[in-house]
């Protein structure tokens, strides 16, 4: 008597919401089921608190209706089923038990038990159906290519053997020659040595301190930097330290802080004129104080005479609006044979007079300032003269950017003007530069070409990736190619000559109708190669239960959608791809002998409101001494921004949010792709569950015909084999592994390593930490 009560108020709360939760979604113009199954359970109520044994009949119904429902809307896809079962199952298992049926004594309805356990039946069927279905993987097989080893774009100055730029050299591939490392050895990879930096999170760092360093390999030493900027060099076969330089950090307060993250430094060999001795052979560094330093590769104590005698060059010098925390150097510098080029990330969505975005080069010997580009002003490169300064707020580079030698070019990947939700004040050169890759000449710093990934940016999509230099095969000619990934999801594929699609890129309709005072393009590019997503509707949105899925599919309801590219708006918008990116700062990893391309794209849906402000100065989305960030201080608008999640924390859209997959880069064809990551530690339950979940880093690919990953957001680094995509090894990473690997060879002995770095990444969550971990097979 007492559990049938309890049921029935399990049935009449279950009915109260997600019928009362139907009408709100029906009002919306959405699918009125919510509405009948809350009614057909409230019934259910009245009848099991009657002891009526009808009850029994009416849920059997509930379930077989609700079972067809989702069947017809979603498919056998198991993830989007479950929810829309799960809880009814539940409620029938608990009806259907022997002390609930024995308690439902008023008419005796013959077969209620009977047609419940059946309707229970199916559902388990449909369920295990669904769990052997594959809906998402696309199975395949790269081609064969007709480019031989000997022939691929690779730089001779870089030892097989070696990684002495950010992506290996300056191409940019994240390819390895080396080929010990195989899909049929790789599971003997066991740890062959740890280094912990000692350099962890704190208290007075910003919330989006970040480990993502990709340490370099030059001879019988590794080089990497950390998050608050020391400089460590390692025994390559040992991982014991040789030295570490301090640059003494004049660390910015942490509300005037967006990021504290160092992605690499940058190797200078020696060279005729350069500098002897211990400084023969330096290392750039970049620091988050806004300095660039020289140190020497040997003992990592400063060079002098690089900018002076502390070897160091001021990268504030003819910087408008100083502000400390406004502009900061994450990623490793450009060296030519001559210059060292710099960008520098600059605070986004605090205001419209934040410093400039210029790309300055300087003697790699001297530190004069050579040229400097700026955005903004982009025909006067010549160097400025004391007193003047540069643009106010121009478009900066705050990724890694790639060198061809024989073209004398370098490939810069743009970010946005601040704020990024709004562009209705914009002028034609930002317009021009905004989001898009741009070559410049390293000896003039005069643009070359310049293509744009998207018109009119106001969703926050810099490019965000190191384009990669890669040597094509199409019909017989070799034709020089860089692949430039997006946060949408495109991978240009152009003539890096000229700037000219190889791969076509087609320009369709945008959604229209920004807000007051701003505009949107009528189209954006499309390129053959996309990892565009499929738009989404109210049937992909997820819950774990039908409770948090009705939840999402009233907020899908409630914002503007229109598919990619709807406008940020004062109702607020669906952004998809969000501004995390279907690929980020993490590239992707270019094999230049198979022309393939292996990638991690991400689907994560974000949300874009815009809040009118009636005073520029006030704080309008944040409280007083937190970071004012996205307040667009000068702008009619501040932004709210943020992952588009239910009420219990989890992303509103289905799953699969992450996968690896491969493409042809000669045709533009996805070949495979394969959900990737577990749901480990993401969830409070840590079950190895592969659910494919988001991840930022990038991965690398080796002529062994293995690539490895340790992006995603569960502590794994993995290694998959490149011709199919299939998953091969993994291991365990003590924290959040949200840095691209590297690999290398160690003539002692005379084995392949594979390195990872493991420390986590602030704004995804994940545990932070300082470990260098190197893996390799058995000696």
């Amino acid at each position: 008597m007492i559990f049938s009560r309890i049921l029935a108020i399990l049935f009449a709360l279950s009915g109260l919401f997600l019928g009362g939760g139907g009408i709100w979604l029906a009002a919306l113009g959405g699918s009125w089921f919510y509405l009948l199954l809350g009614a057909a359970l409230l019934i259910t109520a009245i009848m099991v608190w009657q002891r009526d044994r009808r009850a029994l009949w009416l849920h059997a119904g509930t379930i077989i209706v609700a079972m067809a429902w989702a069947v017809w809307e979603v498919g056998f896809d198991w993830w989007q089923l479950a929810p829309r079962g799960d809880w009814l199952v539940i409620l029938g298992i608990l009806l259907v038990l022997p002390w609930s049926v024995r308690s439902l004594n008023r008419y005796s309805a013959s077969g209620g038990w009977p047609a419940l356990a059946v309707a229970l039946v199916l559902s388990v069927i449909v369920a295990g159906i669904a769990m052997f279905t594959p809906t998402h993987d696309l199975e395949g097989t790269l081609p064969e290519s007709s480019m031989t080893a000997e022939a691929a774009l690779s730089d001779p100055a870089v030892p097989d053997g070696e990684w002495h730029s950010y992506g290996r050299d300056t191409y940019g591939q994240r390819y390895s020659p080396l080929e010990q490392i195989t899909p049929d050895n790789v599971q003997n990879l066991e740890v062959a040595w740890t280094f912990n930096t000692g350099d962890v999170r704190g208290e007075s760092d910003p919330g989006e301190t970040t480990y993502e360093v990709t340490p370099l390999k030059v001879g019988d030493s590794l080089y990497l930097c950390t998050p608050h900027n020391l400089i460590i060099a390692l025994d390559a076969e040992t991982g014991a330290e040789r030295w570490t330089f301090n640059p003494h950090l004049d660390q910015p307060p942490r509300n005037q802080t967006q990021h504290l993250t160092c992605r690499g430094v940058s190797y200078d060999a020696p060279s005729a004129g350069g500098p002897v001795g211990d400084c023969a052979a330096r290392i750039f560094a970049p620091t988050a104080d806004a300095r660039l330093i020289s140190i020497s590769a040997e003992t990592g104590e400063i060079c002098p005479g690089f900018g002076g005698a502390d070897g160091t060059v001021d990268l504030w010098q003819n910087m408008p609006n100083v502000t400390a925390g406004s502009y900061y150097s994450t990623s490793p510098p450009v060296i030519t044979d001559r210059v060292v080029v710099v960008g520098g990330a600059v605070n986004d969505n605090v205001s419209t007079n934040e410093t400039s975005g210029v790309i300055r080069a300087f003697d790699k010997f001297t530190g004069e300032l050579v040229w400097n580009w700026d955005s903004l002003n982009p025909e006067q490169t010549e160097p400025l003269a004391d007193g003047q300064t540069y643009s106010i707020n121009s478009p900066n580079s705050w990724s890694v950017s790639s060198y061809d030698p024989e073209l004398d070019l370098i490939y810069i990947p743009m970010g946005n003007q601040s704020p990024d939700q709004f562009g209705g004040n914009r002028s034609e050169e930002a317009e021009t530069y905004s989001s898009a890759v741009v070559a410049l000449n390293a000896d003039t710093g005069q643009v070359d070409w310049v293509f744009q990934g998207v018109h009119h940016d106001i969703w926050d999509m810099d490019m965000p990736a190191q384009p990669s230099l890669v040597d094509l095969d199409i019909g017989g000619e070799t034709v020089p190619a860089v692949v430039v990934p997006t946060k949408q999801g495109e991978i240009f594929v152009l003539n890096r000559e000229t700037g000219e699609p190889i791969l076509p890129v087609n320009e369709v309709p945008a959604p229209q109708g920004a807000v007051a005072g701003d505009f949107t393009a009528p189209t954006q590019p499309l390129s053959a190669l996309s990892f565009n997503p499929e738009p989404l509707t109210e049937a992909s949105m997820w819950g774990m239960t039908p409770f948090d899925q009705l939840a999402c599919r009233i907020q899908f309801q409630s914002l503007r959608y229109e598919g990619r590219y709807t406008p940020p708006s004062e109702q607020g918008s669906i952004v998809y791809p969000g501004n995390f990116g279907t690929l980020n700062w993490g590239a992707v990893a270019v094999d230049p002998v198979r022309q393939a391309v292996f990638a991690m794209p991400v689907y994560l849906a974000f949300t874009s409101k815009l809040i009118p402000r009636d005073n520029p100065e006030e704080r309008v989305v944040t409280d007083e001494g937190a970071p004012p960030f996205n307040e667009n201080y000068g702008a009619p608008y501040a932004a709210e921004m943020g992952p588009l999640l239910s009420p219990v924390g989890l992303p509103c859209q289905s799953p699969p949010w992450g996968y690896v997959a491969g493409a042809d880069l000669r045709t533009g064809e996805i070949v495979y792709r394969h959900v990737n990551g577990t749901i480990q530690d993401l969830s409070p339950v840590p079950l190895p569950i592969k659910m494919g979940v988001p991840g930022i880093g990038g991965p690398i690919i080796t002529r062994g015909g293995v690539a490895f990953l340790s992006g995603s957001l569960d502590y794994y680094v993995r290694a998959y084999d490149v011709n199919n995509g299939n998953q091969l090894w993994e291991s365990r990473l003590p924290a959040g592994g949200q840095a691209t690997p590297m690999s290398y060879w160690s003539e002692y002995s005379q084995r392949q390593f594979v390195v990872v770095v493991a420390g986590g990444h602030g704004s995804t969550g994940t545990k932070a930490g300082d470990s260098i971990i190197a893996y390799a097979l058995p000696q």
